[in-house]
């Protein structure tokens, strides 16, 4: 049987609007993060879930815990959902890091997986255990439905992978996932998935 993953990715952290990379650093939400965590709880009340996946990351779980609340499910945490580790540029800007190292700036540019910045976490690693961590999510619930709240790079590198989309055009290909938007993937018996709709908002008017 089938499987629906809603993959959601963690609302806004205070390093948002500075476009700054977060990955495993844990950051919390801003007030709008949480506005948009409590948004993402009413979209479950409407469209139930039986289960609750998160990163280990405090920007996931606390976006989850809406939704928890409202379903009374309690979230089980899987440590291979944390965001990747971007190494060198935790906490900072890819304009930042260009001033010190154009040349390597520019390669992440062109390929952002056979370049990823010093130090960081191999993106199709990152990939691979994530993907790892949603088909077993998936075979636990046959049939069921499971939202799952994780991370923009990660989440992206993940649908690229099960898509059969190159890697390194993560970035062009999905620029980037909202906020709490709900992103419906079909998982098959297989391993294989299909996407069913991408970033959608989970209230009309949300950013």
């Amino acid at each position: 049987m089938t499987t629906t993953l809603l993959l959601a990715r963690h609302g806004q952290t205070v390093w948002h609007a500075e476009n700054r990379y977060a990955g495993v650093s844990d950051i919390a939400l801003t007030d709008t993060g949480r506005a948009q965590a409590e948004a993402l709880g009413r979209w479950a009340a409407a469209h139930p879930v039986d289960a609750i996946r998160t990163s280990p990351l405090s920007r996931a779980v606390a976006t989850a815990d809406p939704a928890c609340r409202a379903l009374g499910l309690t979230p089980r945490i899987e440590p291979d959902l944390r965001e990747c580790d971007f190494g060198v540029v935790e906490g900072r800007t890819l304009a930042e890091f260009e001033t010190e190292d154009p040349e390597w700036a520019a390669a992440y540019r062109a390929d952002p997986v056979a370049h990823s910045f010093p130090g960081a976490e191999d993106p199709s690693a990152a990939a691979a255990r994530a993907i790892r961590a949603l088909r077993e999510i998936a075979a636990e619930h046959p049939g069921g439905r499971v939202l799952v709240v994780a991370h923009n790079t990660l989440l992206r590198l993940v649908l690229c992978t099960l898509l059969s989309i190159p890697v390194r055009e993560y970035r062009r290909v999905l620029p980037r996932l909202r906020n709490a938007a709900i992103s419906e993937l079909r998982m098959n018996p297989d391993g294989s998935a299909a996407l069913l709709s991408l970033n959608v908002p989970c209230e009309p008017d949300a950013p």
